[in-house]
């Protein structure tokens, strides 16, 4: 009895040593460090061989880890090792041979478990990536990023995958091929048909991160919405088009903030000399919402709701930030600006050059594509409704990446209605029935149809458009869609003409060439343009090593695209990211999506701000 009455007091003194332990550590559990902010388009999915849009791909990067990276702070862009050491490469850049860490794993999932039921932990090995580059190579999946792997034509991969298609059979993972090959357990060799000296780029995109072949196989149909990586972050919460949440990966491995700031910037060195040597990442948790209007956005942020603005709105730049300083009420929030040039393209639209209406190579239907872009008010898009936020265009070349000419002017800033109604006569597209409106040379009616999206600012675009064209009679219809279903038909070929932006995917000219290179179509080949003197160029570029001679030939080869007309190019952005003070170390990277794993939310600051 007293046995029994001892044994009571020292589980009811276990138990309130546990309820103290509990009031100790519940308060630090509660107290995350939670990065909150909203994209302004809907995601499509998180599977790396099926994404291509910006907003996915943010997430995909969080998740998903390529061999390499890029430092999140060197400007100029620097590569760096991620999960395997920068490549050996052959004299001849045809072969580059990655060496894997040991020791990265998997986030636990169950398509990991044992045929028992028992967890497993799942080691990253050279296995992975060879199965993951091969799924954008297999029909199944219809990768919009195989453009990038073909364009550096890979031994025996092209050919695997025409088989599989010719065929109709599923894709062999199991046969080996020249091009792509594991050495051993932490070593993959990758071999091309021709030199390629900028290969190393492409294995930093996370369209390549790692995919473990039991997880695609688990999920399959749904894989699009099960993305398990090695990477920080892991998916916690998805409810399509509305909200994202990314948590702490607990199986992430130590890494350590190391950027290297550019030795003249006060302000990333203070970043860097701040968060060295801290352990990534510095957030718990990741919210993000999808707000496509800009204005619900933005009085979002101003009344606290995010923590962080990814791209100031255009429509609140003359008030947030005259002369392009932020402006003193919202100085005194604290509230704290970034603005970076994007490395991108804007496009009033591209043509899609299989249509029967804008599409072909024969003088009649060029000098309808070029009478588009002059009857065009480019200027007025950069000025008015980008508010003076974004650099004017004169090509598919954007800033800050190699081939980029500051001093190449064409006729694609030109805003010159005369000109282009005198090409519109002169290839005779007339207005015979005198209604107003042009028709066809052969007599046809003259219909230009452009997609865009039911936002405000899309609309604004469009109003442009049709306004423009209409002073020179040509007819346009405005067809609306949500951005991802836009996106899906635009590689499908099933669109007329779109207005859309192209980022680069690594600090190298090519990346934007790619938008014209006939092999493209499909992925980034929006236009589906095929100009074999085009194709000739952009392989000969692809071959050499950064020169002046290489520079020239990517400068006739953004000529072509200019005289051809593809796309309309009216600018390069200008971002104007906005954040709390709490939000400690951001700058833009656009080779860096996955910025949340480092920067930190200060507790302390956001505690003082937010008290009554």
């Amino acid at each position: 009895m007293w046995s029994d009455g001892l044994n009571q007091l020292i589980r009811r003194g276990r138990w309130v040593a546990c309820a103290l332990l509990l009031a100790v550590l519940v308060p630090h559990a509660v107290a995350q460090k939670t990065l909150r902010y909203a994209f302004p388009v809907a995601e499509t999915g998180f599977d790396p061989a099926q994404v291509s849009d910006l907003y996915s791909r943010n997430i995909t990067s969080g998740i998903f880890e390529p061999p390499l990276t890029y430092d999140y702070l060197a400007r100029p862009f620097k590569l760096k090792a991620l999960t395997a050491a920068l490549p050996e490469v052959s004299a001849d850049f045809k072969t580059f041979t990655f060496h894997i860490q040991p020791g990265i794993y998997f986030a636990d999932d169950p398509a990991f478990n044992g045929p028992d039921g028992q967890k497993r932990r799942r080691e990253l090995v050279a296995q992975d990536y060879v199965y993951s580059f091969k799924r954008h190579y297999d029909p199944l999946w219809k990768s919009p990023n195989l453009f990038q792997l073909e364009n550096n034509k890979l031994l025996g991969l092209s050919e695997l995958r025409s088989e599989a298609m010719a065929s109709n059979k599923p894709f062999s993972y199991e046969r080996e091929v020249q091009g792509l090959r594991v050495l051993d357990r932490y070593t993959f060799r990758v071999m091309l048909a021709d030199p390629s000296p900028r290969f190393s780029l492409v294995m930093a995109d996370p369209a390549f991160g790692a995919v473990a072949r039991e997880v695609v196989e688990t999920y399959v149909d749904n894989i699009m919405g099960h993305p398990v990586g090695t990477g920080a972050f892991r998916l916690s919460e998805w409810r399509r088009s509305s909200r994202i949440v990314l948590t702490r990966n607990p199986d992430f491995r130590e890494q350590l903030y190391d950027a290297e700031a550019p030795a003249g910037d006060v302000r990333l060195q203070a970043i860097a000399k701040a968060l060295h040597g801290r352990r990534l990442p510095m957030v718990d948790r990741v919210e993000i919402a999808i707000i496509d209007e800009a204005q619900p956005r933005w009085l979002s942020f101003l009344n606290g709701q995010f923590d962080f603005l990814d791209r100031l709105p255009n429509d609140f730049a003359p008030v947030a930030i005259p002369n392009n300083k932020l402006a003193p009420n919202l100085q005194k929030m604290g509230l704290v600006i970034a603005r970076s040039p994007l490395i991108e393209s804007l496009m009033a639209c591209y043509f899609n050059l299989d249509h029967p209406v804008v599409g072909g190579y024969e003088p009649e239907k060029v000098a309808l594509r070029r009478a588009v872009s002059l009857a065009y008010d480019g200027g007025a898009e950069v000025r008015v409704l980008r508010r003076g936020q974004a650099l004017p265009g004169q090509g598919p070349i954007g800033p800050q990446v190699f081939g980029y000419d500051p001093a190449f002017k064409s006729e694609m800033s030109d805003y010159d209605p005369a000109r282009a109604k005198a090409l519109l006569d002169l290839y005779g597209y007339l207005d015979r029935d005198g209604d107003g409106w042009r028709e066809r040379p052969n007599g046809e009616p003259l219909v230009l149809e452009l997609s865009s999206q039911p936002d405000q600012s899309s609309r604004q675009l469009d109003e442009l458009m049709q306004k423009n064209l209409a002073a020179v009679g040509l007819r346009l219809v405005i067809k609306k869609a949500k951005w991802p279903e836009n996106n899906k038909a635009a590689h499908a070929g099933k669109l007329m003409m779109w207005g859309v932006a192209w980022g680069a995917d690594n600090p190298d000219g090519e990346t934007f060439l790619g938008l014209g290179y006939g092999p493209n179509k499909g992925g980034a080949n929006y236009s589906r343009f095929d100009l074999p003197a085009f194709n000739e160029l952009f392989a000969k570029q692809s071959a050499m090593p950064d020169s002046p001679e290489r520079e020239r030939v990517m400068q006739d080869a953004s000529k072509l695209m200019v005289a051809y007309m593809p796309y309309k190019f009216t600018g390069y952005r200008i971002a104007t990211d906005m954040m709390y003070p709490w939000v400690i170390g951001y700058e833009r990277n656009t080779f860096v999506r996955e910025f949340y794993k480092y920067v930190d939310i200060d507790l302390d600051i956001q505690k003082k701000a937010r008290k009554p």
